[in-house]
């Protein structure tokens, strides 16, 4: 339900009907057919494997005819993106369980980004600097 509505033309059900039928939905989409079967098969169904590519402008007011102008924005199905977070969450939870997570590891962790990474460097750099050691970044 957190996820953003936004739809892909691949989805067989837009997202916002999708979540509008959640309660009867949830059963088909999580515990038999989708989620769960894809985790415990170890592969992802193969219309899921499917996404739309749109070329934008990476400003306005750029050469539309140059190529070189465009980046590519990929779409993907809904359930791929769920199945992903679904993935993930548990990847995290267990690695935090068993105290596989580095420490020092800023990506993909509640209360951690690049702001956190950033300051351990700056951190780290001070700390050189005040022991009079020769720093370089």
């Amino acid at each position: 339900m957190q996820s953003p509505t936004k739809s892909c033309a691949l989805d067989p059900i837009t997202t916002f009907l999708l979540k509008e039928m959640v309660d009867v939905l949830l059963p088909y989409v999580t515990v038999n057919v989708m989620i769960n079967s894809s985790l415990r098969a170890g592969r992802m169904p193969s219309s899921h494997k499917h996404i739309v590519v749109t070329p934008l402008l990476k400003k306005t007011g750029l050469d539309a005819e140059e190529l070189k102008n465009y980046r590519p924005v990929s779409n993907l199905t809904f359930m791929s993106k769920l199945l992903e977070r679904v993935v993930s969450s548990r990847l995290v939870t267990y690695l935090n369980a068993h105290g596989l997570m580095p420490q020092l590891q800023s990506a993909y962790r509640r209360h951690h980004s690049t702001e956190t990474a950033l300051l351990k460097v700056l951190s780290d750099i001070y700390a050189a600097i005040d022991r009079q050691q020769v720093t370089h970044c």
